[in-house]
């Protein structure tokens, strides 16, 4: 009797699971831990629906990728049934190494760590769960299958990762810009050669996908009230180390113990509650520092924020730092925790490492900033960087 469930997603509509394997990797208590993992970290605090999860990702990940790999075995392209329970495996699993609140906290937790790092610890740890069945998933993860093609549908220009991200974060918070045309993207899509490319009629989606993608950093994730939460965020934790604040298990570990002493077991029962139950504790913490960045984050008195096209000038900081140490009655030092200044970069379409192939009617393959497109050639090329200050208002 076929295996079947279905999954009612308000992105796609109904996601089909058709494999006993994944749904017992769905089962795992290491998968359902992305329930409680925030896919946008706090970009909630400026679009209030973007509260979906690392869960909702991974399973539209998951049925963008059935998707297209039943549209290239349609078009004749060689891949068996193990390949293909392998390369759904391999997507539903990409980024189960997130911690809490996924980019914001990553290197700070975890100092050091990629989150793909940790995803590939604990794919080898449920495979040795599952006596080995996750073997060919992880080659495909780590690029080491000989079918290149499948590595470049979990990660790539091309990704299902990427058109999920978009087409779920676009639909969460509202931004209809960044919703892209991610059904003729996937049928658009061919093998030539062993490598993932686009069909020459798919030129005109892909310019799409790329614009979308452009405006969905500047306009979402690096959104400046955004970056200010994230930052602030990401103080707490770095500031909870320096002073040693201490909190609840298994976050007081990753505060007060180093890596090497925190086991998987531990990462994979620590999420985004610990850490915000861990906030506000801290908002009464006798370190002043830490109790403003808690409080701040917990009443959205989030720090302002000012972009511009040049590095701000150290004096300007260094008069803004004194005065809030003034204010606040607190040293130097300790403001420079309050006042603080970065940069934001994105970039669109890395011509340098990272490539989308055209696949031409006449047998011709061209990377899509060789195409005669002025908007890729001109406004996708080279990364956008812009300066940023966040003070204590």
């Amino acid at each position: 009797m076929p295996f079947n469930k279905i999954i009612n997603d308000p992105v796609y509509g109904f996601i089909t699971i058709d494999d006993e394997l994944v749904l017992q990797l769905i089962a795992h208590p290491y998968y359902q831990r992305l329930r409680r993992i925030h896919q946008m970290a706090m970009a909630h605090l400026v679009y209030p629906g973007a509260v979906h999860t690392r869960l909702h990702h991974s399973l539209g990940a998951y049925h963008l990728m059935c998707l297209a790999l039943q549209e290239l075995s349609a078009k004749g392209v060689e891949i068996t049934a193990q390949e293909k329970q392998a390369a759904k495996v391999a997507i539903l699993l990409h980024d189960i190494g997130h911690g809490p609140f996924s980019h914001a906290l990553e290197h700070v937790l975890a100092e050091g760590m990629h989150h793909e790092e940790i995803s590939l610890l604990i794919f080898k740890d449920l495979n040795q769960k599952f006596d080995g069945r996750l073997q060919m998933a992880i080659d495909i993860f780590t690029n080491e299958y000989q079918k290149k093609f499948l590595h470049q549908l979990v990660s790539g220009q091309l990704d299902v990762d990427r058109m999920d991200y978009l087409n779920r974060d676009s639909f969460f918070t509202g931004v209809i810009e960044g919703s892209i045309g991610y059904d003729r993207i996937l049928k658009m899509l061919t093998v030539h050669n062993g490598e993932l490319m686009i069909e020459e009629k798919g030129i005109y989606s892909i310019e799409k996908f790329l614009v979308a993608r452009r405006l969905m950093y500047w306009q979402v994730y690096l959104h400046k009230t955004v970056l200010s939460a994230e930052q602030m965020l990401r103080r707490i934790i770095k500031r909870a180390k320096f002073v040693k604040a201490t909190c609840h298990e298994p976050l007081n570990s990753f505060i007060n113990q180093p890596l090497e002493n925190i086991t998987l077991q531990q990462f994979c029962s620590i999420d985004d509650h610990d850490v915000l139950v861990a906030i506000k504790h801290w908002c009464s913490h006798t370190d002043k520092v830490l109790s403003i960045l808690c409080q701040g984050i917990i009443d959205r008195h989030l720090l302002k924020v000012k972009y511009a096209a040049e590095p701000f000038n150290q004096l300007a900081v260094d008069e803004k730092t004194a005065e809030i140490a003034a204010r606040q009655n607190i040293s130097s030092d300790d403001a420079q925790w309050l006042v603080f200044t970065g940069e934001a970069v994105s970039s669109t379409y890395n011509f340098e490492n990272e490539h989308i192939f055209v696949l031409f009617k006449d047998g011709s393959v061209k990377d899509i900033s060789e195409v005669d497109h002025a908007l890729i050639n001109e406004n996708m090329r080279g990364k956008t960087k812009k300066y940023y200050i966040c003070y204590l208002r």
